[in-house]
């Protein structure tokens, strides 16, 4: 079971860890992003996509992490519209008969999405916005794998 949501909404995390739970799975890992305010002054991020090209581009990063660790179960959820700090911007969660293969794939998804994935972000702040680059080490990040 692979299930990609791009989505204005929050995300129940605990419904969506179960759903995972019921794939005969022995390991689930989750993980969820949340918007922070790091220099302070953040009044919120805006979020944009195009959702053809990020729906594809999810769907087949999860398919080929589920493939490479014989996943039981993908969960990939990522928000757009304006988030305050605080809310919660995304979850990725994983699946497998082995803790260590859930573990893996979620951080392989994650890299991918800290580094790769078609979103764009901008930090509204008190004294104007910005758009947040990708950073090197994310970068970085996904060359291991």
């Amino acid at each position: 079971m692979i299930r990609v949501a791009v989505q204005a909404d929050d995300f129940d995390l605990a419904a969506e860890a179960a759903a995972l739970e019921r794939t005969g799975a022995g390991a689930v890992v989750t993980f969820t992003g949340i918007v922070r305010d790091v220099a302070g002054g953040l009044r919120w991020m805006e979020i944009e996509h195009y959702p053809a090209m990020t729906r594809s581009a999810l769907e087949g990063i999860a398919a080929q992490a589920a493939e490479r660790w014989s996943l039981t179960g993908a969960t990939v959820i990522h928000r757009y519209g304006s988030l305050a700090p605080g809310a919660r911007i995304m979850m990725v969660a994983t699946a497998s008969a082995h803790r260590r293969a859930a573990f893996e794939a979620a951080d392989f998804l994650m890299d991918y999405l800290k580094s790769r994935a078609p979103f764009w972000k901008k930090e509204v702040r008190e004294d104007g916005a910005d758009w947040v680059a990708a950073k090197d080490d994310d970068e970085a990040a996904l060359g291991r794998w």
